[in-house]
């Protein structure tokens, strides 16, 4: 193969986050058509893999859809409950949580866990998951997943844990959440649009006077 001056392409293994198979409740969509106006109205949740380079490590991310700012995130070796439940509490101590939040996620056995559910309900937040099979119902958090992969995790090779906890934080908190732009939010990052819609509250200018001020985000990194 050097040769004749030819690569070999080695195929990316897939790993598989998301076990839909349990016999725990499965709740309604109710994400689906609804105009989010302010924050902490639908946060969404997800999980995915990171490649090390001699295992896989997994991460559990919330995301406030109104300003698509990540809130929680958390990662570890393994898929357990806790996974997802350490990305959660993060969120509940980063936001307030309002009346009608409603938690949307897919049908995994994390998010549906007796532990998972409790946990919202303590909170009042309404559960919410998506159809069997149709990914598109947690677009937002999809999305977020791909340009993380594509801004960060595809450029790096992590060493270990700690190195990949360090890089996807930065790039979560000083990147995604700090200055990549979205044309949904005018072109403004998440938390740009945060602070213009908190400022315009606080003035009394504009529509957006209606969005209560947001609980203080801790200092990036």
């Amino acid at each position: 193969m050097r040769e004749d001056n030819l690569l070999c392409l080695r195929k990316r293994r897939w790993v598989r986050t998301t076990n839909s198979q349990h016999g725990l409740p499965i709740y309604a969509n109710l994400a689906g058509g609804m105009e989010v106006k302010r924050a902490n109205q639908l946060w969404v949740a997800d999980i995915t893999y990171i490649r090390l380079r001699s295992e896989f490590v997994y991460l559990a991310v919330v995301l406030d859809v109104w300003s698509r700012r990540v809130i929680g995130w958390n990662m570890d070796r393994h898929l357990r409950t806790e996974l997802a439940l350490g990305a959660l509490e993060q969120a509940l101590k980063q936001r307030k949580v309002q009346p009608g939040l409603v938690h949307h996620s897919d049908r995994g056995v994390q998010y549906a866990s007796q532990a998972y559910t409790e946990r919202l309900r303590e909170q009042q937040v309404r559960i919410s998951m998506s159809r069997r099979g149709n990914p598109y119902d947690n677009a937002y958090a999809e999305s977020f997943m791909k340009t993380l992969k594509q801004e960060e995790v595809n450029r790096k090779e992590y060493g270990s844990l700690e190195e990949a906890q360090e890089h996807i934080g930065r790039f979560v908190q000083e990147i995604y959440n700090g200055r990549r732009l979205h044309s949904a939010l005018n072109y403004l990052s998440p938390q740009q649009f945060e602070e213009k819609q908190e400022s315009q509250y606080v003035t009394g200018a504009g529509q957006e006077a209606q969005t209560p001020p947001l609980a203080p985000h801790p200092h990036p990194g």
